[in-house]
């Protein structure tokens, strides 16, 4: 095991690409300072993004553009900034943690194959919207739960051959979700129930793992797993996710630049 198995992994979560730095920002926010009266204090927020090796003038830079796009206020309290999200953030955000905190079990087990009488595209992106993928340009699978368009023929499913496995499970994110399985397979290994984090590092390690799932999930629909082939790893990264972030509770803000505890451990700090 490394000497510092806590960098090792945040190291490792951050060299799966796609650290854009607003982004990142947006994933911090949407775990720690989701709620109305939230606010992250610039230091705090510093010490968050420098530990993830972003520069503080790219910290400044993804601020202005946040402001700038209606995601992030920023108000003075002395000579401290704090920061929190707007109106607009705040819905957009809680919209997508729907998805993004849903556990295992809140996943849909059964499937649907729905046949629309045209291919109107207004109608294909707001049965989309509803969770279905498109097999052509009139027929869409989705769970079984999802509305049917009242001009629509519906089809319970049952066998789903391989063809339509892998039809529906997308191509271009298997090596992603392979990658975040990984990494979170030892994540889960190397820091056990009870490891001796601060909660300046749980913050870390919380909003990386976060911002990481987030950045893949969001790119397509949750259909129940008996859809994908077996290479498709999202609802095994969806299990370790919520089992890692039920291990180390999200922190009070208040506490993350609390000297962390004596520690009789030899474990670095990030």
């Amino acid at each position: 095991m490394p000497s510092d198995p806590l960098r090792a992994l945040t190291t490792a979560l951050t060299d799966l690409g796609g650290q854009r730095v607003w982004s990142l920002i947006v994933s911090v926010f949407g775990d720690l300072a989701q709620a109305e009266a939230s606010a992250i204090d610039g230091p705090v927020l510093s010490a968050i993004m420098t530990a993830m090796d972003v520069r503080p003038e790219a910290i400044r830079v993804a601020l202005h553009r946040l402001r700038n796009d209606g995601w992030i206020t920023s108000q003075k309290s002395g000579r401290t900034s704090r920061h929190s999200l707007t109106a607009h953030g705040r819905a957009e955000t809680i919209a997508a943690a729907k998805r993004i905190y849903a556990g295992p079990d809140d996943m849909p087990t059964h499937w649907q194959i729905i046949l629309t009488e045209g291919a109107d595209p207004d109608q294909r992106a707001r049965i989309v919207a509803e969770g279905y993928t498109a097999l052509t340009s009139r027929v869409f699978a989705g769970p079984q739960d999802a509305r049917v368009p009242g001009d629509a023929l519906l089809l319970r499913g049952d066998r789903v051959p391989h063809w339509l496995k892998a039809q529906l499970t997308p191509a271009r994110l298997i090596a992603d979700y392979e990658n975040l399985h990984l990494i979170l397979t030892r994540i889960d290994a190397e820091l056990p129930e009870g490891s001796d984090l601060s909660p300046l590092e749980v913050a870390i390690l919380r909003c990386l793992i976060v911002h990481n799932w987030r950045r893949l999930v969001l790119k397509h629909p949750d259909l129940p797993a008996v859809l994908y082939t077996d290479a498709w790893r999202a609802h095994d990264c969806r299990a370790l996710v919520s089992k890692l972030l039920h291990r180390f509770p999200r922190p009070g803000l208040a506490t993350l630049l609390e000297e962390p505890r004596a520690s009789t451990s030899q474990r670095g700090r990030i």
